[in-house]
Formats: C-alpha cells, structure tokens, sequence
C-alpha cells in the first residue's frame, strides 16, 4: 500500500495529476471560506459557536442543513463565496440527463456527431439558470433574517445578517452578491472539468468528495465529546457505546463498498465469422449489470423533494397549522413519516431511473447486429425481455439497500442521540458519494501504476476496471497476498483508526 502511493509520485505524468488536482482542492476549499461582501461574519461565527454549544438546531433543520452542507461544504451556512457549492450544475446535469432520455428530439441530438458537446453546453446554461434564481432567493433569505439553513439565529444577539445600509441593501447590493454567486458556482463547474481532464478523478464528484470529508473532524469531536471524553461515573456505557459505534461504522462502510461494487454478469457469446483468411468471433465476454444501478441518484431526488417542497409550503402557509405539522413530520427524521415517504420515493426513483436509463431493447438489437448472444436466450425480443427481467430483479435488492442507507443517519440520531452532522457519515448520501469517488480514484491511479509495470495497491486480486493481463501480472507477483475486498476493508479500518488517533491527539493538546 505505501510503496504503491510511492510510486504513484515516480510517475511524471500521474505526479503532476496528482499536484494539480491539490491545487484546485485548495481554491475550492478557500471558495467555500471566503464570506460574501456586507455578510455579518462575526455574527455568524458566534451563531455557530451558540449552536456547537447547545447541540445544534433542532433535528429536523438540522437534517435539512446537513444536506445541503454536502454540496457546498459549509459555505451555505458560512454565506461564503461558494454559497451554492456545485449544486445548480449537478440539478441542470441531472435534469438535462432525464430529458435527454425522455424527449425524442434530445436523444437523437445525444447520438449524433458533436451532439454532447451541444447537450453540455445546455446543461451549463441551464446552470447559469438555477444559479441566478437560487442565488437571488438565497440572498432575499439572507436580508430578511429568515434563512432556513441558519434556524435559530437571531438578530437581536448577534446582529442582522447583512450590515449593508442597516441591514435594509438596496438593489445594486442584490445585483452584486448574485453575480459573485453566480461567478462562483460557474468558476466551481470549471474548476470540475479540469479535474476531470487534467487531474484525478471525476471533477464535480470530487469536489463534493472534498466538502464532506472537510465536515469529518468536526462530527469526529462531537463523538469524541460525547462518549469518549466524559466522566465514566457519569455514563458507564458511554466506552461500549463508542466501540460499538466504531464497530457499526465499519460494518457500514464494508457493506456500502460490496454493494456499490457488487453486478451481475451476464455471459455474451460471439458467432464466429470467417472474412478472408481471419476467423472472428467466438470468444465469450460478460456484460456486468451493477446492483445499484442508479447510485446515489434515488436519495437525492428522495431528500430534495422532501426538503425543498416543504420549506416552500411552509413560507407560503405560515399560519395554517396542517401544512406546519404536516412540513415538521416530512423534515424530521425522527417521524414515523419521514422515513415512509422517503423510503416509497426511492424504490419508486431507483426503478425510474433504471427505466430511463437502462435500455433493454437498444442493448439487445446492438447485440444482434454485432453477432451476440445470450446463451440459451435467443436474440432480439426474447434477450431484451431476459435483460429487463434481470435488471428488474437487482434493482428490488439495490433499492432495498438503498433504503437502508438511507434510515440509518436517522436510527443512529434517535437510538444515541447523536447530532445530523455526525450521524450522516454513518449512512445516507455522505457515505455512498465517499466510497463511490475514492473508489473510482483508486481505479485510476491503479490504472497508470500498473500501465508502467508498477506494483498497484493490491498484490492479489484486482480492482474492478483492471485489465485481465494486468491481473495476471499481479497475481503472478503476489503470491499468497489478501483478496481485494478484504485488503480494501483493511485499509478503510486503519484509516478510521488514524483519523481517530489524530482527533485524539488534537484534543488533548488543547485540554
């Protein structure tokens, strides 16, 4: 393991990778610190003192917070320069994805010579769309003191949130704050896209990687805090609570990664052909079909829908006490209800969105023409409803999995009391986003290792994605080495355990 992160520097190319993808993390994270202009920032920082004091807001704000917190890595609540994070692209991308799957016209453009290049440059001005009115109510919350990501600030203690002209800015103040907002959603895009081309990983998914982790120590000391460092007179389970809450962390994350690697594959048989003095075909492949097929996609539009329409009901019905109980029940994850909406909404999204995306009948006629086939299943219509039947199959286990993840922030909060915060690296959308893009980054730095006869991070085994001669290589060389999924959970284990050493040491220096 440490010989491979060795080697990964001796790569030039794979180096400079490396160094530049850093280098763009810095500014994003230096984005998302900077507040805007006339944004009270001493008021703000005394706002987060009270609430780190007190324990936080109340659960269902606070659970409300914590997601939007995933994308923009504090900078909402911070009312930093990166206020909206790169969430306006992610929503045009995913709405502009939908589309193209659904509207005829989209889907011809999708296939067609220079056709993404046109569907991207959509997406972007459909960023520059949501931004602009995302950033405008964002600041409209902002001079009216009545932002919903900061429940619980009050301007009498700690002074109105924008100090321009008395806190009342007039609209070259409105003009200004939205176009940096804009500037700097479009700045994170590109930011994104050149992570992508020059440096490590997937760019936006990076980027998002980057603003939950930087949310770790600080939910690493509230479990600190509350189990660790307490008098042991006090509360004597309090040490078997921490180790069964380290216990139940690993057991998460093993379980998120077999998941999110875990397909099904399916055996393709070529036809031989003869053209000339060359035989072609023949040879058996695999098609894999992944159990989460839609990803993290489900509680995405699962918690969006639950969060956003709710604020709305609420600003428009403040008064009718219906819509207030009914908006508190869907916002708080400890209500019976919230968990029943959202676990319906995503087994109803992840077989929408396997519905959109996965196509049967195209996979199966482009297998016909290229001279495959299923064995035992005979082409055209007969392989696409065998691959619609499978399909539909992973997708019932991978909506139950997803579901799971999904309730388990919330069972964690009311079984120990722990704050959102801390609880969303327990499950949910935090934990899936992290495995995901470590995963997919450790593919790509395994992939130049092993391109330049380098030894990867698993002597035995391979990672998915790796060439079969490649694993060949490496299986020769390794000799009696762990398998892949065993090494993988080995190193996530030492991870945890270091974070946690570091945040150990850190607290006692300070007392």
């Amino acid at each position: 393991m440490i010989s491979a992160f060795a080697n990964s520097l001796k790569i030039p190319e794979l180096r400079k990778r490396i160094f530049f993808t850093l280098a763009l993390v810095v500014i994003v994270r230096l984005g998302a610190a900077i507040p805007l202009p006339g944004v009270n920032s001493v008021g703000l920082q005394g706002w987060q003192d009270a609430m780190a004091a007190t324990g936080g807001q109340d659960r269902g704000a606070a659970a409300v917070a914590a997601l939007a917190n995933v994308f923009s890595g504090g900078a909402l609540t911070s009312c930093a320069l990166f206020a909206l994070g790169i969430m306006p692209y992610i929503s045009a991308s995913i709405m502009l994805q939908l589309m193209t799957a659904v509207v005829p016209r989209l889907s011809k453009l999708a296939r067609e010579d220079g056709g993404r290049q046109k569907i991207t440059q959509y997406t972007r001005y459909l960023t520059i769309i949501l931004a602009l009115v995302q950033g405008t109510m964002l600041i409209k919350s902002l001079v009216d003191n009545n932002n919903p990501f900061l429940n619980g600030y009050d301007p009498k203690e700690f002074g109105p949130l924008i100090l321009v002209n008395g806190g009342d800015p007039g609209i070259s103040y409105y003009i200004m704050a939205v176009t940096i907002i804009l500037a700097g959603t479009m700045l994170l895009m590109w930011l994104g896209e050149q992570i992508t081309e020059r440096g490590i990983g997937n760019g936006v998914s990076l980027i998002i990687t980057v603003n939950i982790i930087q949310a770790l120590p600080a939910a690493i000391f509230v479990i600190w805090n509350d189990y660790i460092n307490v008098d042991v007179a006090d509360n004597p389970l309090a040490p078997a609570i921490a180790v069964m809450l380290f216990a139940f962390l690993a057991i998460v994350i093993a379980g998120t990664v077999a998941i999110t690697e875990a397909q099904r594959r399916i055996p393709i048989q070529y036809a031989k052909r003869v053209v000339g003095r060359k035989v072609y075909g023949g040879q058996k492949q695999y098609m894999p079909l992944k159990v989460n097929y839609s990803g993290v996609m489900p509680i995405i539009f699962a918690s969006a829908i639950l969060a956003v329409p709710g604020l709305i009901l609420g600003f428009m019905f403040p008064d009718n006490a219906f819509v207030q109980n009914m908006v508190q029940s869907l916002s708080n994850p400890s209500h019976w209800l919230y968990y029943l909406v959202g676990g319906t909404m995503i087994f109803f999204f992840s077989y929408f969105w396997v519905a959109v995306m996965f196509q049967p009948a195209q996979i199966a006629d482009d297998l016909k023409k290229s001279g495959g086939y299923v064995p035992g299943v005979r082409p055209g219509k007969p392989t696409a409803d065998f691959m619609d039947f499978t399909m539909s199959r992973l997708t019932f286990a991978g909506s139950i999995f997803l579901t799971a993840i999904y309730v388990i922030p919330g069972l964690v909060t009311a079984l120990f009391g722990i704050q959102p915060q801390a609880a969303q690296f327990f499950g949910g959308t935090s934990l899936l986003i992290l495995v995901g893009v470590l995963l997919d980054i450790l593919r790509q730095v395994e992939t130049h290792l092993i391109q330049r006869n380098y030894e990867g991070f698993l002597r035995k085994g391979k990672i998915k994605g790796r060439s079969a001669a490649a694993g060949v290589a490496a299986r020769s060389s390794g000799g009696g080495g762990a398998s892949t999924n065993t090494m993988l959970y080995l190193y996530i284990v030492i991870a945890i355990l270091t974070i946690f050493g570091v945040v150990a040491l850190i607290a006692s220096k300070h007392g």
